[in-house]
């Protein structure tokens, strides 16, 4: 194929503490990115640094001169750029000669060469205009053309900057948000009382998750912090603003993005990444003695997924509930537990049990509170090696849905650390009830199988599952799995699970 002709580009870089502050190309190309002539002379700077000669800053050099040679210097460089600067260098020249001019009031010249203050704020070249003109092109395509892709992509270069402390991070996805905020679209569902699509809603949740990261960054100042709340809050306060719950009753309660079902649904995904190695990496300047990042991390899991937290009432905000649930445990069971991390399990663990409103696992939670079946079998199979006590406690707390009862029991008032349920007088849209019920199912059915053999324990777990368990599909899938354990093939028939399979399929029929 015919090579396209070759062009000389004049590229201009600026730099300060190592980092590229402006960029000029008169190639002319208009992109987020740099273009391939300044991407090439930066690899050749940092290649073959001795090849590009290094020169003090221009104020020095004229410093040197004498008056001879700053006439000549002046004279020569309006002669090689008469058309461009000979304007300006009569108007510079007649304001030098003027005593009252503004010029003359302020001391020295400026000097683009010398950089800047060791104190002055430094980061990376933006060309905030094209972010802008960038994202305003993808969202008007609507998700053709790949454009979803590329709004991802964006979102990614976000994530690599806040992973940098590249402070343009924040920047980059405020320009984002304006945008997103601006689209036509938004008016138009709001005015119509439709749905936006899932995939523009995840575009929506990405922007969402990436502020948090933001915020919740330890090493910004006080003052961008309270900028960002400032500015979140005015976007926030806008009509046009999407709710993070969806549309309150405008979904159909049939599920777009249909959840998982059954005992292995993401195999009382998950297993595809178990080559990765996670490690104790001490953090010296935050933390106490003997903690490790990967500690802190693991605890932060624990504590988020056992908050006590009310079911959203959209149905795109109870699918994103569980999602996210699970992608987090998800990245939980890539982790080899070390003796050091069961600590916290089973600290956790108890604290959990034993927390007040906070914890989804206390004594007494709001009938609408997100159920902990998924967590708990997680929970569950992570303690039972360690501390079988402590897993079958939170396990069986667990094993509730208030959702479901008739009634509800009024708590302990005496503790004031506890929520009161309030007696129900409706049932609530909860889209994702079947994959909830199927979730308390898989969580009684992993009890079963641990305890088998053991008498005591199957007769709590059988009390559990009679009085939790509504749905008559799920108590004879249960009573046909205690039957498959207490008859497997390698031993002899476990005659109390084979009661309890007889007990459960009873109850299907009463």
């Amino acid at each position: 194929m015919q090579s396209e002709p070759e062009t000389v580009c004049n590229v201009a870089i600026s730099f300060d503490r190592c980092k590229i502050t402006s960029v000029t190309c008169s190639c002319g190309n208009k992109d987020i990115f740099y273009c391939a002539h300044v991407v090439a002379l930066s690899l050749y700077r940092i290649r073959k640094p001795d090849q590009v000669k290094l020169h003090l800053p221009i104020s020095e050099t004229l410093f040197q001169m004498n008056r001879d040679q700053l006439q000549k210097f002046v004279q020569y460089l309006i002669t090689v750029h008469h058309t461009e600067v000979l304007p300006t260098a009569q108007k510079l020249a007649d304001e030098i000669l003027s005593q009252n001019s503004e010029i003359n009031q302020v001391h020295g010249a400026p000097d683009p060469t010398a950089g800047a203050s060791i104190d002055d704020e430094n980061c990376w070249h933006l060309d905030e205009e094209q972010v802008q003109e960038q994202v305003k092109l993808f969202l008007s395509q609507g998700g053709y053309h790949g454009s979803g892709k590329q709004l991802n992509l964006l979102f990614a270069k976000v994530r690599e900057m806040l992973k940098m402390r590249d402070s343009n991070g924040a920047r980059m996805l405020t320009l984002i948000t304006e945008q997103f905020m601006a689209d036509p679209r938004l008016s138009l569902w709001r005015q119509q009382g439709t749905t936006m699509t899932d995939k523009y809603r995840q575009l929506w949740d990405e922007l969402g998750a990436l502020w948090m990261c933001i915020v919740l960054n330890p090493h910004c100042k006080l003052e961008q912090k309270s900028s960002w709340l400032k500015q979140l809050k005015k976007w926030n306060s806008v009509d046009v603003c999407p709710w993070e719950d969806g549309n309150h009753g405008n979904e159909l309660p049939s599920l777009t993005n249909a959840l998982p079902q059954g005992a292995n649904a993401n195999q009382e995904n998950m297993g595809q990444c178990k080559s990765l190695e996670y490690q104790h990496l001490p953090a010296h300047k935050f933390l106490e003695e003997g903690e490790s990042y990967l500690m802190l991390a693991v605890e932060v899991a624990l504590i988020g997924l056992g908050q006590q937290r009310i079911m959203p009432d959209g149905l795109y905000a109870q699918e994103k509930v569980c999602r996210n649930e699970e992608q987090l445990i998800s990245k939980l069971q890539e982790i080899e537990l070390d003796d050091t991390l069961v600590k916290i399990f089973r600290k956790q663990a108890v604290f959990l049990l034993e927390g007040g409103p906070y914890s989804g696992l206390g004594e007494v939670i709001h009938r609408e509170s997100v159920p902990m079946h998924t967590f708990a079998k997680y929970l569950f199979t992570s303690l039972l090696p360690h501390d079988a006590e402590l897993a079958y406690k939170t396990a069986l707390r667990a094993m509730r849905l208030l959702v479901l009862e008739s009634t509800a029991a009024s708590g302990d008032m005496s503790r004031p650390h506890h929520i009161a349920s309030v007696v129900p007088n409706r049932y609530p849209r909860w889209f994702t009830l079947s994959h909830i019920e199927s979730q308390q199912c898989e969580l009684a059915s992993t009890m079963l199988t641990a305890a088998k053999g053991d008498v005591q324990r199957l007769e709590t777990v059988l009390e559990s599952i009679q009085k939790n368990i509504h749905s008559s599909s799920h108590i004879f899938k249960l009573a046909q799995d205690a039957f498959k354990i207490a008859t497997l093939m390698d031993s002899l028939p476990d005659i109390t699970l084979l009661k309890v399979s007889l007990e459960l399929g009873l109850q299907v029929f009463l």
